[in-house]
């Protein structure tokens, strides 16, 4: 199966890196110091939507905005503690790529992001994050955005997700899905190609654009 796109639209968290040990470390303190009980936040979607919707779907609307803060600079903190690395075949499948035909698209703020990736040795020309947008994911507006940035067809940009939220926001937006199995199931994903991480892949820069493949 080949794959033919101007663009690449990555989610960070969960598709290049993984910084789940963090993200636990954090909110499970986050949670309790907004008195949050277990049964409470496991109700709730955390992986690929911005902290500001989370926050609202637990907390009164008048304490979000503290509570925002609170765990970003919870995570952001925490980068130095051995909370992320790069997933398998991410700098591989990165380096293969012209800077102008990529962009990290996440629902983490910039910040965070920033402080994440910067951890890894990720520096993206085009990132979009939470700032950025009115509606996250699973809205469209986050590859919306992205794919006007780099000037590209959303019909002809491919966005690579390990979450459903993710996964939802990059058809809305009228794109090709792939799907890493990196962080649920592969039965949970829906998207036009499932694969288990970047290391499944290759990238092959042509004329018209990139061309992606499984390898063999």
């Amino acid at each position: 199966m080949k794959i033919h796109a101007h663009a690449l639209l990555f989610d960070n968290d969960g598709t290049l890196v993984s910084s789940l040990a963090s993200v636990d470390r954090c909110w499970t303190r986050w949670a309790t110091e907004y008195g949050i009980t277990a049964e409470e936040f496991a109700r709730v979607e955390l992986h690929g939507r911005p902290a500001a919707e989370i926050a609202a779907d637990l907390l009164p609307a008048d304490v979000v905005p503290e509570a925002v803060a609170r765990i970003e600079d919870l995570e952001v903190e925490d980068v130095p503690n051995g909370g992320v690395h790069l997933l398998p075949g991410t700098r591989a499948f990165l380096d293969a790529l012209p800077a102008e035909r990529w962009a990290v698209v996440t629902s983490a703020t910039r910040r965070l992001a920033e402080a994440r990736l910067d951890a890894v040795g990720i520096l993206p020309k085009t990132l979009v994050a939470a700032d950025d947008v009115t509606r996250g994911k699973p809205a469209p507006e986050p590859y919306l955005l992205a794919a006007r940035t780099l000037g590209v067809d959303p019909a002809r940009c491919v966005v690579f997700e390990d979450a459903p939220a993710g996964l939802t926001a990059g058809r809305a937006a009228g794109m090709t899905t792939v799907a890493l199995a990196t962080t649920h199931q592969a039965d949970e994903l829906q998207a036009d190609l499932v694969v288990e991480n970047l290391s499944a892949l290759s990238a092959l820069v042509t004329e018209q654009g990139v061309e992606i493949s499984l390898r063999g």
